[in-house]
């Protein structure tokens, strides 16, 4: 599974987004994840199976809702217990969710 995350400038996510590789290990879940800009996402979500957004850019979530339905790809907000250097089992949880889909 292959997840592309979009905050505010792609680099508040990197706690995130470890923490979610961590976890994806410790589960054995085979995961691909990476954080981008708002201004990146568009151009790399066709590469993505998930568009996952920042609860810092929700006020844009419509937008890129509109983005992921265009290229045929699911957009999700990510909750704010989610968001967390601690939110890995909640993140991988919301994208296993999107498999069973």
């Amino acid at each position: 599974m292959k997840v592309l995350m979009v905050c505010s400038g792609g680099m508040s996510s990197a706690i995130v987004v470890k923490s979610v590789q961590q976890e994806a290990a410790k589960q054995g879940f085979s995961l691909e994840i990476k954080a981008v800009g708002t201004n990146e996402f568009e151009h790399e979500l066709p590469h993505y199976d998930l568009g996952l957004v920042a609860p810092q850019v929700k006020h844009r979530l419509s937008f890129f809702q509109e983005i992921g339905k265009k290229l045929g790809k699911p957009i999700e907000l990510i909750p704010p217990m989610g968001y967390t250097p601690l939110g890995g089992p909640k993140l991988i949880k919301l994208i296993r969710d999107h498999m069973k889909d």
